[in-house]
């Protein structure tokens, strides 16, 4: 009988904790939405540099890329910013096995100005520029950017439950709770991707004005209010 009484007091306040741990609130859950187009202002872009034969003379690769330091210092780009992404057959002993060998190097240049793009090949011997492509892109300010629409995104679903709340009488409390959707908002792949092989100078310096259309960064939340007499 004890055992039956004590069984029946831990079922009871078993019981009473899970009813005191019910969340009786009245409650809204919306959505809302912030949105904007940026230009990327980072650009990271991708210089192939072949050997070529010139009648029986070779234009080998340190001339090339003395060519590219240049170029890249004379458009103000930071030294840092240029770094060698790969290198193919760059080796004495591939040379020495065959001496007909073109070894070819990978840049990456960062810019944060298109149109100097324009200018760096320009000054390059086009023989030897294999070929360009954007890599990827960015914004400086993103993460500022982030911030900002994830809080417009919020108020923008407060607003949202307070209008339909009003429409029958009730007002919008406290959030309970407030949830961000991942839009995979990011700058991760170009959007388009630009080649270029054997090419002259002057054709490569005709190029102007080079640009990106706008993208534009979406951010949602969901949010659950409370709902208030």
């Amino acid at each position: 009988m004890k055992k039956l009484i004590l069984s029946a007091l831990i079922l009871f306040t078993i019981t009473a904790t899970q009813a005191q741990n019910v969340d009786l609130r009245r409650k809204i859950e919306v959505s809302g939405t912030a949105e904007t187009e940026v230009t990327p202002d980072i650009i990271y872009f991708s210089i192939s540099l072949k050997e070529y034969m010139d009648g029986r003379n070779r234009v080998d690769i340190t001339t090339l890329e003395n060519q590219l330091i240049k170029a890249v210092a004379d458009a103000g780009v930071a030294k840092e910013d240029l770094t060698i992404n790969n290198i193919s057959g760059y080796t004495t002993y591939q040379k020495k096995k065959d001496p007909n060998f073109l070894a070819s190097k990978q840049y990456r240049v960062k810019f944060r100005d298109l149109n100097k793009i324009n200018q760096i090949l320009g000054a390059i011997d086009p023989k030897g520029i294999q070929s360009t492509y954007i890599e990827s892109y960015d914004y400086s300010k993103i993460e500022d950017l982030k911030k900002e629409l994830k809080l417009k995104a919020l108020i923008a679903a407060r607003d949202k439950a307070a209008y339909l709340l009003t429409g029958i009488g009730q007002k919008t409390g406290d959030p309970i709770s407030i949830t961000e959707i991942d839009n995979g908002n990011n700058f991760a792949q170009p959007r388009n991707v630009m080649y270029m092989a054997k090419a002259s100078n002057a054709d490569v310096a005709a190029e102007q004005d080079i640009d990106f259309k706008k993208i534009k960064l979406t951010f949602q939340v969901n949010a659950v209010f409370e709902i208030v007499k």
